[in-house]
């Protein structure tokens, strides 16, 4: 049996019986399984929790899978999510990897194939929210450059600033992307290793002390943007 530390799926099926067959195998493969009944369900529980990967059925009551996944995407929440379908119209398939499904699987399914593509697609979702980026250990921007190795800034007029691992982390991956908005979702993965979101204010203060550290007026930054709804930006 392979554990898989902590890895949470939401299992979005209204048939019982497919429900439990699916939840029992998941768990004896060592995933975490958290259930959704229903589509409304399936949105309440995705906007509360992290999830490395959503099971979800397009015949689904209240709201079907489709309506789930347009409303998951349009949060700008990134989770991989794997479609079951008793559908086998390529349109439908079309229509799901369209609208953001990275894997689309018609029922009736082999349950070794659905536990491979599970895996592939947990393993291609890690690979993207690692803070790798660049290997470089020293940044410069605007004056000031930052030292990540040994967790200093040295700012333009001469200040030096210990910074902790978490705000070292955070500046290492908005450097890393520069100008691109990273979502709230990916920096709390990326450097907190949050399962469950705590508040936005958490980053927000974040950005709050780089501001204090690297911009001449802190009121209209030129570097350390938040962008409303979607993320935070570094502008070089």
């Amino acid at each position: 049996m392979n554990i898989h530390n902590q890895l949470n799926i939401l299992l979005v099926e209204d048939e019982e019986n497919l429900h439990e067959t699916l939840k029992l195998n998941l768990e004896m493969e060592g995933y975490l399984v958290t259930s959704a009944f229903n589509g409304a369900e399936a949105l309440e529980k995705v906007k509360s929790e992290y999830f490395q990967l959503i099971i979800l059925d397009v015949m689904l009551p209240i709201l079907d899978g489709f309506s789930v996944l347009e409303n998951i995407r349009l949060a700008k929440i990134e989770s991989p999510v794997l479609i079951l379908s008793a559908k086998n119209a390529s349109a439908d398939r079309i229509n799901g990897l369209k609208i953001g499904a990275d894997d689309y699987l018609t029922k009736p399914f082999e349950l070794e194939e659905l536990l491979l593509r599970i895996e592939k697609l947990i393993e291609k979702n890690k690979k993207n929210i690692t803070v790798s980026g660049s290997n470089e250990e020293q940044y410069k921007f605007g004056g000031h450059s930052i030292d990540f190795k040994a967790q200093i800034a040295y700012l333009a007029n001469g200040e030096q600033i210990s910074l902790s691992k978490k705000e070292a982390m955070l500046l290492k991956l908005l450097v890393d992307h520069p100008n691109e908005v990273i979502t709230r979702e990916k920096i709390l993965l990326a450097v907190w290793g949050y399962n469950v979101f705590p508040s936005t204010r958490t980053i927000d203060n974040f950005i709050l002390n780089f501001r204090k550290y690297f911009e001449t007026d802190t009121k209209n930054p030129k570097h350390f943007h938040s962008v409303r709804g979607m993320g935070y930006k570094f502008s070089p």
